[in-house]
């Protein structure tokens, strides 16, 4: 059998099988536009990935002074599953007025990470917005980021806020949206009985005589595409039957490509899954005071296994933010999703009427004018998967012009120093690679060049670019709490009586230095402590360190050493360093008092650092070890840094004991539970339990997760107190 016989029968065979699936789609794949269409889309986002965040809280209502506890999960925006990508976390609480008031940086192991947020006892009464975000979704702000509103109360405050918030996508009515606005060609879609979509297009002789007989079909969900190909005209009116089967769950962006290539149409459908229920919490309906509760997680499925899991008991009929199975239809692309269509999705309406309601949204991510042409969006900040990255400019002093093509050097002081360097761009901008971990680092930053009067200024590692607000004459009523907040007088009575709650055991962070010389093994180490003591430094280097050289002449001093292969100095200045901080004035080496040092070492050969070569390091290490006996060198600033903080842990009573229990010290928590990490029993079951406290009322049990086919759920279940 020949190559043409075998790629013939192929070909039939292929057709066949469309014909048995019912794909009504007419109109063939053309090579072309269809092919440079999915491979630009493809390598868009190949390069430009999105990640989202969810971040479930204990609560939607707090009272300022209090702890809000979150659990945050991160996802690929194209698969919707756990990512392992950015390994922090950016948290912020915004108030009406768009600024920051509280401001976390958390760690996220495999896509998911616990936390909370000390809220200010200031904060006046108000919605307040919770954002969420890393440091590679920050490229694509304000839109990529998780924000949701957040209620505080303060009783003691008069002071209020109107109700801003930022500005959600506004729908409308209309199913027809011809976004070139080319006359003689109008587009509906719908679905059929069956739950097909239905795409009628009416096009003019005119039309396609200008234009062409024939559209490009491009449909996908998040990154994934769903189909790719061209429709043929051949008449006034054409109706495209896509089956249901051919559309992944969730938001479909349909997209009518003109011959030219030009978008002519889109639209978002939803799809919903049709996964089985397999996820079941059991829990008492209805408890007393200081009562042991048992929450028992049941999976049903033998296909997927628990994967993740956080739990959170609070007091219920309050306010609603969609679980994490709903937000993540829509995660960040569309921007703020109205309430009413979370809403109408927790409701089961159907998806013709929450496709009219979507008819408004847009897609952030995919701009088909950024895909299609060379012209991408700039990406300045790095994905942070193993590294904390520190950004800053470096600015002319007297203009205040980026000063770029120059080298700036951080150290970590330490009698084991760390040292990097970096190099601005033509913005001025530098980065600089710092550990992820809970540890306070003492850095110096300084230019190489000290001669150029520059001025080092650092960025905020937390976005300044911010959502916008609702129009002032678009403003909803001020936040109003129930008269007497039974959340506030919870909390003033917790204050007042304190508590039997455990104590936070979590220990203050400390300043790390470093276990390693950065430049290893010295060729010269020169511990004083081993020789007799002399007066000044000047003898020290003359008598005890051979090879490297400090002269003075006319009260300047230069240190410097000799080529160990040439034996003679080297034609570029050694550099010179005290406890890891580079000094460029010798004359500060040689005021030092040999009492306050501990070691000398010396590196005689020329040694990198990635791409930057030392011609010779004389490090003077001090006794304190800290860069406290010498001035701040000329235009470097210094201060502590930490990547996240160290983890707080959430407690609550346990009444096992019955002298607690029938304690006179009232409990009054308004959290009752919170854990953001359940571990699941092989994967199949979760259980934890807890204790209600004096508080009678309505709670609710929320369960949210993933499960190791990577689908989110949540689970809400409501418990009356008595």
């Amino acid at each position: 059998m020949n190559s043409h016989s075998v790629i013939y029968k192929s070909i039939v065979l292929a057709f066949a099988l469309l014909l048995s699936r019912g794909l009504f789609v007419s109109g063939q794949n053309t090579p072309g536009f269809t092919e440079a269409l999915e491979r630009k889309f493809t390598e868009y986002c190949n390069s430009f990935p999105r990640e989202e965040m969810y971040v479930h809280t204990d609560r939607e209502e707090y009272v300022a002074g209090e702890d809000l506890w979150l659990a945050a999960y991160l996802f690929d925006g194209k698969t919707a599953t756990l990512s392992g990508g950015s390994s922090l976390a950016y948290i912020e609480i915004l108030n009406p007025e768009n600024r920051p008031v509280v401001q976390k940086r958390i760690r996220l192991e495999n896509g998911t990470g616990p936390g909370n947020l000390e809220l200010p006892d200031s904060l006046s009464t108000g919605t307040y917005c919770l954002r969420a975000y890393t440091g590679w979704m920050k490229n694509f702000l304000p839109d990529n980021c998780f924000m949701k509103p957040v209620y505080i109360t303060n009783a003691l405050s008069g002071k209020k806020y109107n109700s801003v918030w930022p500005a959600a996508s506004q729908p409308t009515e209309s199913e027809v949206r011809n976004v070139t606005g080319i006359s003689g060609l109008y587009i509906r879609t719908g679905r059929d009985s069956s739950g097909n979509v239905v795409i009628t297009v009416n096009s003019t002789g005119s039309y396609r005589t200008k234009a062409g007989s024939a559209l490009y079909l491009f449909i996908r969900t998040h990154g994934v595409i769903n189909m790719n190909r061209q429709l043929s005209l051949p008449d006034n009116f054409t109706e495209i039957t896509i089956p249901r089967d051919q559309l992944s769950p969730g938001i479909n962006h349909i997209t009518l490509f003109s011959l030219a290539g030009r978008p002519v149409f889109e639209k978002l459908m939803y799809t919903p899954a049709e996964a089985p229920v397999f996820l079941n919490a059991d829990v008492a309906s209805v408890a007393a005071t200081r009562q042991e509760v048992g929450v028992e997680i049941e999976n049903k499925s033998s296909a997927t296994g628990i994967k993740k899991l956080s739990i959170s008991v609070s007091p219920g009929g309050g306010r609603y933010f969609p679980g994490i199975d709903d937000y993540m239809l829509f995660g960040s692309e569309f921007g703020v999703i109205p309430e009413k269509l979370y809403k109408a999705l927790g409701e089961g309406m159907s998806p013709d009427s929450i496709d009219v309601m979507m008819s408004g949204l847009r897609s952030s991510w995919i701009d088909w004018n950024t895909v299609l042409s060379s012209r991408k969006p700039e990406i300045r900040y790095a994905m942070e998967k193993t590294a904390h990255y520190l950004y800053g400019h470096l600015l002319n002093k007297s203009t205040l012009k980026p000063d770029s093509g120059q080298v700036l050097f951080l150290s970590f002081p330490g009698k084991n120093a760390g040292f990097r360097y970096a190099v601005t761009d033509k913005d001025g901008c530098f980065r600089f690679e710092l550990p992820v971990d809970h540890h306070f680092r003492d850095l110096v930053i300084q230019p190489e060049d000290n001669t150029r009067g520059n001025n080092i200024r650092l960025e905020s590692p937390f976005s300044e670019k911010y959502p916008p607000l609702m129009p002032a004459d678009s403003l909803t009523p001020a936040y109003e709490p129930p008269a007497g907040s039974k959340l506030a007088i919870n909390y003033q009575v917790t204050r007042i009586y304190g508590s039997d709650q455990a104590p936070d055991t979590t220990e203050a962070a400390s300043f790390v230095r470093g276990k390693y010389r950065f430049y290893g093994t010295p060729d010269i180490e020169l511990v004083l402590a081993d020789y007799i003591k002399l007066p000044v430094m000047h003898e020290v280097f003359f008598e005890l360190m051979p090879g490297v050289f400090m002269k003075e002449r006319k009260g300047i001093y230069d240190i410097y050493v000799h080529d160990i292969v040439d034996n003679r100095p080297y034609d570029r200045p050694t550099i010179l360093l005290v406890d890891g901080v580079v000094v460029k004035d010798p004359a500060v080496i040689a005021g030092l008092d040999p009492e306050l040092v501990e070691r000398i070492d010396a590196v005689k050969s020329r040694y990198f650092i990635g791409e930057y070569l030392f011609f010779g390091l004389v490090n003077v290490i001090t006794k304190a070890g800290d860069f406290s006996d010498v001035p701040l060198p000329d235009q470097a600033i210094r201060f502590p840094w930490q990547a996240f903080a160290r983890l707080k842990s959430f407690s609550a009573p346990d009444y096992d004991d019955a002298v607690l229990k029938n304690s006179r010290v009232p409990d009054f928590r308004n959290t009752l539970y919170w854990n953001p990490s359940v571990s699941a029993e092989k994967e199949t079951s979760a259980g934890v339990k807890f204790w209600t406290s004096d508080f009678r009322g309505p709670f609710e049990v929320l369960v949210q997760g993933v499960t190791e086919r990577g689908e989110s759920f949540s689970l809400r279940k409501a418990i009356m107190v008595r």
